[in-house]
């Protein structure tokens, strides 16, 4: 895989700070007004070399809209698990499930670019056991999952694996 591994380790103190800013009011209305597109832009025009985040990594996933048929482009906070990209879509705790997931669940066939690499991978949702153990560990990576979690108003939060389909 040509996506850098990422374990899902424990969080550093950093990532704990960055955490409970991005949990307050302020932090979550900039990541979701505009850290994104932010983020967005700086990983397209460094090939995937520097994401705003230093905190955590970033993979720019590049999908098709189920109902528009356009092109779009989303930095998701990732890790790896046995050769396949993990990324939750916790749409910041919101109560419905972020367009990227729907767009993906229609058409599974994205790219993802990270660090100069760039491939086609197919996504998968990954439910039972298996989601379970996977969101756990995306918790323990990334701490804001847990506070996510809870203002989501019960809504289960999809778990995605990306696996490489071979090179663009």
């Amino acid at each position: 895989m040509g996506i850098p591994e990422v374990r899902p380790d424990p969080p550093s103190p950093l990532i704990r700070y960055g955490a409970r800013f991005f949990s307050i009011a302020p932090g979550r209305w900039f990541l979701r007004r505009v850290g994104w597109r932010l983020d967005r832009a700086l990983i397209t025009a460094t090939d995937g070399h520097l994401s705003m985040s230093a905190t955590r990594p970033e993979v720019l996933l590049t999908h098709i809209g189920a109902k528009s048929g356009k092109q779009y482009s989303t930095p998701l906070t990732y890790f790896t698990d046995a050769g396949r990209v993990i990324v939750i879509a916790s749409n910041y705790g919101d109560t419905r499930h972020p367009g990227w997931f729907h767009n993906v669940k229609a058409h599974s066939r994205v790219t993802l670019a990270a660090r100069g690499y760039r491939g086609a991978f197919i996504g998968e949702e990954i439910t039972g056991a298996e989601r379970d153990r996977l969101f756990e560990l995306a918790k323990q990576f990334m701490p804001n999952y847990a506070d996510y979690e809870k203002r989501s108003g019960g809504r289960r939060i999809p778990v995605i694996a990306f696996t490489e389909a071979g090179t663009e």
